[in-house]
């Protein structure tokens, strides 16, 4: 066995370096506000945590300007993002205020969920987890939509990728 290296210091920027060799799918998670404009942000750090009850979980910075519209809302619609969703990843990860400017034709007019999604979930919150500077938001499902056509979009080494049938 080979011996572990020394322990360099453990900053943001060496853990967000290390987890990037980490690929992980990404999710938009959406709300509608009461004047019906969409709110959301993207996420990568979405997971499942139990099949029986349904439940997901999703961490959310607590510096986010955007987390605090969508904790008070009693129904979330996570979508993960689809192969054809990689021009409109810079959109949605920029500022709260132009995220949705432009992408009427790209959400589902009810929910704001994303078309051409492998998969969008209706979800509502259970409890909210402080953890460190991130809110870890316990979710139950309550409805999953599933196109099994579409391919997901995959985040890893700080990139986008698609999967290689």
């Amino acid at each position: 066995m080979m011996p572990l290296r020394p322990a360099a210091p453990i900053t943001p920027q060496a853990l967000r370096r290390a987890l990037s060799s980490y690929p992980t799918g990404i999710v938009l998670v959406t709300a509608v506000d009461d004047d019906g404009a969409p709110a959301g942000m993207l996420a990568s750090s979405f997971t499942s945590v139990s099949l029986e009850p349904p439940l997901v979980s999703v961490s959310f910075a607590r510096t986010s300007t955007t987390w605090p519209r969508l904790r008070q809302a009693p129904l979330l619609r996570i979508s993960v993002l689809g192969a054809e969703h990689s021009a409109l990843v810079s959109q949605l990860a920029g500022p709260s205020a132009q995220r949705f400017t432009g992408l009427e034709c790209a959400l589902r007019d009810d929910d704001a969920s994303l078309l051409g999604s492998p998969v969008t979930l209706s979800v509502a919150p259970e409890r909210v987890i402080e953890a460190g500077d991130h809110d870890i938001a316990l979710m139950r499902v309550l409805a999953i939509d599933q196109d099994g056509d579409v391919d997901p979009l995959i985040f890893y080494a700080r990139g986008l990728h698609h999967l290689a049938a």
